[in-house]
């Protein structure tokens, strides 16, 4: 709040005593000196100067107030204590204002009504836990699994459906079968895959599915062997890396994601994120594999029509589901 100036005149009615400060400024102020009528006389005009030759003249005297002749000694305190209330008025509305004003830009854009932020496009997952592990079972990362094995129960490891979400028949978010997992390939690559898991012997298959009122389909794969060296041949036999390797159904020309950041990258996961690139089929599809110690995540996003499936939830999905892979 600026500084009040005083002129000489309010000097002579207000005490130094009464000054408020923006503490007080809520506060109802009474003036506590008391002016008498002989203090409330003007003092005498001084004689005007005589003005030199050829100066311009002066501005005519304000008129005067008349005042009756039985006006009574409370005149002036009245008026005192009216410029008093004012002034703590003023204050008071002036810090109020401030307040005001330092709260809604301390919100967030969201928080204040009418000023919502237009969204990105993310979808609107529960919040998320880690399931409870065994007894003495260590987390798959931690100084005490050198072999990084997963303990939690794999289906509880599957990242939960957004809101709004139609959930998959097949795909409930339990065991599924090696033919169930390979329905996720092209027709004619299935048997190759089915050698490679008969090769690699994984433990337990878990998977999860919905569909989106865009009609974007989402599907998520976890897939557990008996070792990270398992895991991470598997990655290598199904050619993943610079490429997407073995093509997924109903994909044509899929080609590594370049908006995929180091900076989505999750400590001790490695992930390897493909888009289909234009010209594509009925449907645009993105996949992702994940290699997280043991465990092998496939993640895919579907969407039919000629508009690409938005890369905002399904890197999210992606980012989520390694979370709680980590």
């Amino acid at each position: 709040m600026s500084e009040q100036t005083v002129t000489p005149e309010e000097e002579a009615t207000v005490a130094p005593a009464e000054a408020v400060t923006p503490e007080k400024a809520e506060a109802t102020v009474t003036p506590e000196a008391t002016v008498t009528p002989r203090e409330a006389e003007a003092p005498p005009a001084p004689a005007p100067h005589a003005l030199p030759d050829g100066a311009p003249p002066l501005p005519e005297a304000p008129p005067l107030v008349p005042v009756a002749a039985d006006a009574s000694p409370e005149a002036p305190r009245r008026v005192l204590r009216a410029v008093a209330r004012w002034t703590a008025a003023a204050l008071a509305f002036g810090v109020l204002g401030t307040g005001t004003a330092f709260g809604i830009a301390s919100l967030e854009r969201t928080d204040v009504p009418g000023l919502t932020t237009e969204g990105d496009g993310r979808w609107d997952y529960p919040d998320l836990s880690l399931p409870a592990l065994p007894a003495g079972s260590p987390r798959p990362f931690s100084s005490g699994n050198p072999a990084e094995i997963h303990h939690a129960d794999l289906r509880e490891l599957l990242l939960p459906a957004p809101a709004g979400a139609k959930p998959d028949k097949k795909l409930t978010g339990g065991w599924i079968s090696t033919e169930t997992f390979l329905d996720a390939y092209r027709e004619q690559d299935r048997r190759s895959v089915a050698q490679l898991l008969k090769d690699a012997a994984p433990r337990h298959i878990a998977a999860r599915g919905w569909t989106m009122p865009d009609g974007t389909t989402s599907r998520i794969y976890l897939v557990r062997f008996n070792s990270t060296a398992f895991a991470s041949r598997m990655i290598d036999d199904l050619n993943v890396g610079s490429s997407a390797g073995t093509p997924l159904a109903r994909t044509d020309t899929t080609d590594l994601d370049t908006t995929w950041g180091s900076a989505n990258d999750i400590e001790n996961l490695s992930s390897f994120v493909f888009a289909e690139q234009a010209p594509f089929g009925a449907e645009h599809v993105r996949q992702a594999y994940t290699l997280a110690g043991d465990t092998m995540a496939l993640v895919v996003h579907e969407r039919p029509g000629k508009r690409e499936t938005a890369r905002i939830p399904f890197q999210q999905t992606l980012i989520l589901q390694n979370q709680l892979l980590a």
